[in-house]
């Protein structure tokens, strides 16, 4: 049985949830929602759908919602339609502050009902094809530079971009970060645009990550060295390279020593990943791949990177 969904938020990236929310075989986009009309009845048009200006019109019309405003709403808009019954995917940052986060956890736990945050690279295909050789990382080394973008301004590259990675360190670390030192600096906008932080978690990993959105290319790569591999992921390129000592090997005594797996990853964009996990949670009652208190932990520290910043 299809899934009555809708999108709230149809600017650059709720477009394309609606866009794969309309394929998709598991669901019925009932409705796009948009403060603006225009917007709204235009992506609405494109996807074959009814669209709507005040999301408080979808109680009891949907099951379940994919909320895509900018942040600072994510949290009016997210409780509402969590007390009414509503299983929700809140785009990342979940939201501004770890109290509204644990509220809507909270609200979600008492009606039974399934909390996703947005945070899609764990979906891409690299990430993915890469967890499995990461076993006891040493350092991880992350960057991520993009183009600015002035609709992002109103929060800084650290809840924007590097958010991210925070998100995925949590993943592949699976500890808990103990110091940190972090450095950024306000250059096209009154927030942070770049930022370089070092995070030291309980098992002795190192992680250097670096993001910046004063940069005129696209640059996404995370690196993983452990004591007897290095792990290269191009997020954007989706590709992962793998390098080790050939088996048997007790020294490297030139390259042919090294063996290098260059995993085939699947095609399919991480957003459809994304979508189709919320879709099967929501069907099967099953705890999301990422849930609201992982949402709330990387909010939670990218706060305190903000907090413990020096300029």
């Amino acid at each position: 049985m299809s899934i009555r969904v809708a999108v709230i938020g149809v600017g650059s990236l709720g477009q394309h949830h609606a866009r794969i929310l309309g394929e998709h075989p598991d669901s019925k986009l009932e409705f796009v929602v948009d403060a603006d009309a225009k917007r709204a009845e235009k992506i609405a048009r494109a996807n074959k759908t009814n669209y709507l200006t005040n999301f408080n019109e979808l109680i009891g019309k949907v099951d379940a919602v994919v909320i895509s405003v900018p942040t600072p709403y994510h949290y009016q808009v997210a409780k509402p339609l969590l007390q009414n019954g509503i299983h929700c995917l809140v785009e990342k940052p979940f939201t501004l502050n770890v109290a509204e986060a644990e509220e809507l956890i909270e609200i979600a736990k008492s009606k039974n009902l399934v909390l996703q945050v947005g945070h899609v690279e764990r979906f891409n295909p690299a990430i993915i094809a890469a967890a499995p050789f990461i076993k006891s990382p040493k350092f991880i080394e992350v960057n991520r530079l993009g183009p600015y973008d002035p609709r992002t301004s109103h929060i800084g590259v650290v809840l924007d971009l590097m958010i991210h990675d925070l998100d995925i360190l949590f993943y592949l670390v699976k500890d808990k970060v103990v110091s940190l030192e972090a450095h950024g600096a306000k250059i096209l906008s009154d927030t942070e645009d770049i930022a370089k932080v070092r995070l030291r978690y309980a098992n002795g990993c190192v992680a250097d990550v670096s993001a910046s959105r004063v940069s005129m290319e696209k640059y996404r790569k995370i690196r993983v060295f452990q004591s007897d591999s290095y792990v290269s992921i191009d997020y954007a390129g989706k590709s992962l390279k793998v390098y080790a000592k050939k088996e048997g090997k007790e020294k490297i005594t030139s390259l042919f020593d090294i063996d290098v797996k260059k995993p085939k990853l699947p095609p399919n964009e991480p957003l459809f990943y994304e979508l189709d996990n919320f879709l099967s949670n929501v069907s099967e009652g099953k705890k999301p791949a990422v849930s609201g208190e992982q949402g709330r932990d990387a909010v939670e520290l990218a706060l305190n990177i903000l907090k413990n910043m020096q300029f």
